[in-house]
């Protein structure tokens, strides 16, 4: 069966009720990340690990409640510290490849707050409903880390 590649490029923004500095700590530090990208509580994880450096790797693998498998796999390329982060990343479903990832995360300094652009120039493995669910996973994750830089904040004042 030959599956077919979409391509696709996209870019992501928000604004993060915090400085690019405290922000970055939400991609560099394991727990915090843990606070807004983990998104399942019923699912097992079977490996986690973070090596949040340039040559390091990021590997994580869940269990779903139907018994299915997922992995995150990402090589850390460039980091700078409160500005910028390049990373390739795979994903995989029952043990296939759905996707291959390039993304660039910016963190843009405006007035007290962080601009973050995340572009995503994603090889997709799959059905364009598949391709939508994942890009929406990824919004919603984002939307995920926005709220809980606001009540970070909003439990400071």
């Amino acid at each position: 069966m030959t599956t077919t590649v979409t391509h696709k490029t996209f870019t992501i923004e928000r604004e993060l009720p915090a400085s690019p500095k405290h922000a970055f700590r939400f991609w560099s530090d394991q727990k915090l990340k843990r606070a807004w990208n983990d998104c399942h509580p019923d699912w097992i994880t079977l490996e986690d690990s973070f090596d949040f450096r340039v040559g390091g790797i990021e590997a994580k693998s869940w269990r779903m409640p139907d018994g299915a498998e997922l992995a995150f796999r990402a090589d850390y390329f460039d980091i700078v510290a409160e500005r910028r982060i390049i990373y390739g990343f795979e994903m995989s479903h029952g043990g296939k490849r759905i996707s291959a990832s390039l993304a660039t995360i910016e963190l843009l300094p405006e007035a007290g707050r962080t601009r973050m652009r995340f572009t995503e120039q994603l090889a997709f493995l799959g059905t364009p409903e598949a391709m939508a669910a994942r890009i929406t996973g990824t919004e919603t994750g984002f939307d995920r880390l926005v709220e809980i830089l606001a009540r970070e904040t909003a439990s400071v004042h």
